[in-house]
């Protein structure tokens, strides 16, 4: 799934405020006005950052830091302190601090950077050319498109308030064609599933419509031009709107009613089979990197194999797989939301305190802690939500089992968010279990969780690569879709 699991939490990456340092000014200050880049290098995982200093008024600094590696932009710093050479930046909101001193020349600053306790060296250069992880990636369709292109809305009739809004393609002929509804995945998602700079749904749909099949994107409830809340939605409600989806295909003149479909993505993979294991409507479902195993089981096998290629000991995956199964435990104990951000914050403390004190670290002070608990307070946001709750006791087998349409589930084997192997095996088993025969299954060799060609599979690859998603990918579905729609 697509939960926020590298070094910054991306949902912070809209925020374009700078906060001013709380030390006062001194004479001798460095000019840091302007930007800075670096690269932080995790294991097989390297970042760029990009520090943007800015003078205040009275002389003092604000900055805020991009991760355009990972779509992010504008997280503020909450303190800046510059004494003589020395650059202090804390980012309580990430729980990182970053110590430097300017190097002789000025161009320079050589660094630390420490985020959860654990510390990496970077250095940061002067730079006019700051990356841009919004730029056309080389798979973006550009103008004109060779086939029709509408903005449509249409309710949820069984959600009061939520009104879609997304972009129909078919080709320009006039005729019925088989149709795909696509599904997002976890996570606040627009129409295009817009993830670090790739388009992954803009680039399906393109291919897809190419070969004569028509395709629904959608902005999620609550997101873009969609209404409705997500804060308070679960997988089940997404698994409405997308039912609404298939209404609204099937109201149109131009779609084929017995060759709609769904492609669900990440928890996209894990909605359609509920929708297609209830609806008459659906005639084949397509997942891609869909889960098959319960939603404890994928966030802790996430977590270790994330954990695992950005570099962390053992020890230390030891440590969050119990503090994770600590959380789960709280939750299921706790019906009171209230009662479980209590235990909840409680936890991450202790968990905090006992990761210092392994590190041989006295307990964080005044600035430390304070982005210690903003950290905490996000962790707690995240956790205690309908979605999460939902999430980790759900178990798509049982769904899977109720599903008799032809089925296409594909995986790729760097994908650390769903890993390929247990997945895919879950999926199939019990898709046989159900007596479904008409199934698929392919693993495609050295892709990521977008399907992406990568190296390590590490989330922090995924803007680093200019591919969105493979070829080979594109082409399997289309082909898949096409003969069971009866279009070969």
């Amino acid at each position: 799934m697509k939960h926020k699991t590298t070094f910054f939490r991306l949902a912070l990456a809209g925020l374009l405020l700078t906060a001013t340092m709380s030390a006062p000014a001194r004479a001798q200050q460095p000019d840091l006005d302007g930007a800075w880049l670096g690269t932080l290098e995790a294991g097989a995982i390297k970042l760029r950052l990009v520090f943007r200093f800015t003078r205040q008024v009275d002389g003092t600094y604000g900055a805020a830091l991009d991760s355009p590696d990972q779509g992010a932009r504008g997280i503020p710093a909450s303190s800046v302190e510059v004494k003589g050479d020395s650059v202090r930046v804390t980012l309580a909101s990430l729980n990182a601090v970053y110590r430097g001193a300017l190097q002789p020349g000025a161009a320079r600053i050589a660094g630390t950077f420490t985020q959860h306790g654990m510390s990496f060296p970077l250095e940061l250069a002067r730079t006019d050319e700051v990356p841009d992880p919004g730029r056309p990636r080389p798979q973006d369709p550009k103008e004109p498109l060779p086939y029709h292109s509408e903005d449509v809305v249409y309710e949820n009739p069984a959600a009061p308030g939520v009104r879609l809004a997304g972009t129909f393609t078919r080709p320009r002929e006039p005729g019925r064609y088989p149709a795909a509804l696509l599904i997002t995945g976890s996570g606040p998602q627009n129409r295009n599933e817009e993830i670090m700079g790739h388009r992954p749904f803009l680039v399906l749909a393109d291919h897809l419509t190419r070969r004569g099949i028509a395709v629904l994107r959608v902005d999620d409830r609550g997101v873009g031009e969609s209404t409705g809340d997500f804060s308070t939605a679960t997988s089940a409600d997404f698994a409405s709107d997308v039912r609404a989806g298939v209404a609204y295909l099937k109201s149109r003149d131009d779609v084929d009613p017995a060759a709609i479909g769904l492609i669900g993505h990440s928890e996209g993979g894990l909605i359609a089979p509920m929708v297609a294991a209830e609806s008459d409507d659906v005639a084949w479902i397509v997942l891609m990197a869909g889960p098959g195993l319960p939603g404890d089981s994928i966030l802790i096998l996430q977590a270790e194999l994330i954990a695992r290629a950005s570099g962390a000991p053992d020890t230390a995956i030891r440590w969050n797989q119990e503090l994770q199964r600590t959380l789960f435990r709280i939750l299921r104990e706790e019906p009171s939301d209230s009662a479980a951000r209590e235990r909840v914050r409680a936890a991450l403390r202790a968990f905090h305190e006992r990761t210092r004190a392994a590190l041989g670290q006295r307990p964080a002070e005044g600035t430390e802690a304070e982005a210690r608990e903003a950290a905490i307070e996000q962790q707690v946001r995240q956790v205690v939500t309908p979605w999460y709750r939902y999430f980790i006791d759900y178990d798509p087998r049982p769904t899977l089992r109720r599903v008799k349409v032809p089925v296409l589930a594909l995986n790729g084997s760097l994908d650390l968010q769903v890993p390929s192997d247990p997945n895919l095996a879950a999926i199939r088993e019990a898709l046989e279990q159900g007596g479904n025969r008409n199934v698929t299954i392919i693993e495609f060799p050295g892709l990521n969780h977008l399907f992406q060609t990568a190296k390590t599979g590490a989330p922090a690859e995924y803007a680093e690569i200019e591919e969105t998603i493979a070829p080979a990918v594109l082409e399997t579905i289309a082909e898949w879709v096409l003969g069971v729609s009866g279009r070969k």
